[in-house]
Order: C-alpha cells, then structure tokens, then sequence
C-alpha cells in the first residue's frame, strides 16, 4: 500500500483514519535522536503502510466522536501493575507466558471462547509454575487483536478481484462485509471493554 501523506480532505471525498488526528499538518519523522517525544498523538506523524481509506467523511467523524467519549479500556492503576510485573520478569523472577489469538473476531466475545482460552492460560501456568518454581505472568492475547495487516488491499476470489479481510475493526469477512465499516472502530472497543469486563470476573 503506498503510504498517506496528505492530512486534509474534502468534504465527501474518501478519508485514511489517521488524518482526522494529524495535527497542524505534520509529516513523519525518522526515529533518530531529533525526533521530537512520545505523546498520545505522536504515532500520527509516523509513516502509515496500510493506511485505511474510508470514502465516507461524515461517518468516519461520527465514529470518532462517539470514540472520544467512551471510558478508558484500561486504567492507569492497571498499566503500573503490569509494568511492574513485568520488571520482576525482566529481572528474573518471574516467567512470562502469553497466549490468544493471531487475529480475533467479534463472535469470540462470548462464554464458550472466553473460558476455554482461560482454562488454556491456566493450566500451562500451572505445569510452568511447578516446573520453573517461579510466579508466572499471564497475558492474555484478547480484547483488541481485530486488526490484520494484509500484504496486499486486494485479493482474487472465483476470478473477482475484492477487497483483502483486514480484520473485523476494518470489514468483515464474509465477501458482502469487504467494504471498510468506520462504524467497525466503535464495536471494537466495545467488544473489548466487554471481553475485559468478563475475564476479570472469570480471573
């Protein structure tokens, strides 16, 4: 995919998702001592390799919007805590053990899936913990794998050439889902604070 320059558009006129966050149309930088800190919105001035082109403005805004106003999926509390796990890890005294999906899709956030993926993550803690004598850190690889990068947009199918699956946060699978749906970036987030809602419960 060619890479997305331009941080402006017509009205109407198709929209990558990461231009509605560019600010004061900056262009990306190389990861060399001058470039300036991380910050939220730094990514934006970041080269884009698979860019999403939504060809509706009004939409992608809406979604956006709705976006901002949703809670946080995690908490700050959280962040530390597993920072700090994972420092015992990197000192040695811990083993880190992580597990899920390549690529997950709206219709695993239910019981069955959940609580088999679970059970899963837990019984090799356990052979891990007796075999290793150390606690062991479980990351679950859930709630927000819905991206999947493709090597090309398109792909052929029965001799048609249509859209690449990109995910279930981008376009659905099945071959009438292929158009990019920004509506898609809220039900992601939303399938993902419901999913960690569940495994907290079940944990």
């Amino acid at each position: 995919m060619s890479n997305t320059t331009s941080s402006k558009a017509q009205s109407g006129s198709s929209v990558p998702v990461a231009a509605d966050f560019r600010t004061n149309g900056a262009q990306s930088h190389s990861s060399d001592s001058s470039s300036p800190p991380w910050s939220p919105t730094s990514w934006t001035t970041k080269p884009i390799k698979q860019d999403a082109i939504y060809p509706d403005r009004k939409s992608v805004e809406k979604s956006l919007a709705k976006l901002a106003r949703l809670p946080p999926i995690v908490t700050p509390s959280e962040i530390v805590k597993l920072k700090a796990s994972l420092r015992d890890v990197a000192l040695g005294k811990a083993f880190l053990l992580q597990g899920g999906d390549c690529a997950e899709l709206f219709d695993y956030c239910e019981e069955n899936a959940i609580e088999s993926k679970i059970k899963l993550l837990l019984q090799m803690s356990l052979v891990l913990i007796w075999g290793a004598n150390k606690p062991v850190v479980r990351i679950a690889r859930m709630a927000g794998q819905y991206a999947k990068p493709r090597s090309s947009p398109t792909e052929l199918i029965d001799g048609k050439e249509t859209p690449s699956y990109r995910g279930d946060i981008l376009n659905g699978y099945a071959l009438d889902e292929r158009a990019l749906d920004p509506a898609r970036l809220v039900r992601s987030v939303e399938s993902s604070s419901q999913l960690i809602h569940d495994l907290a419960n079940k944990t």
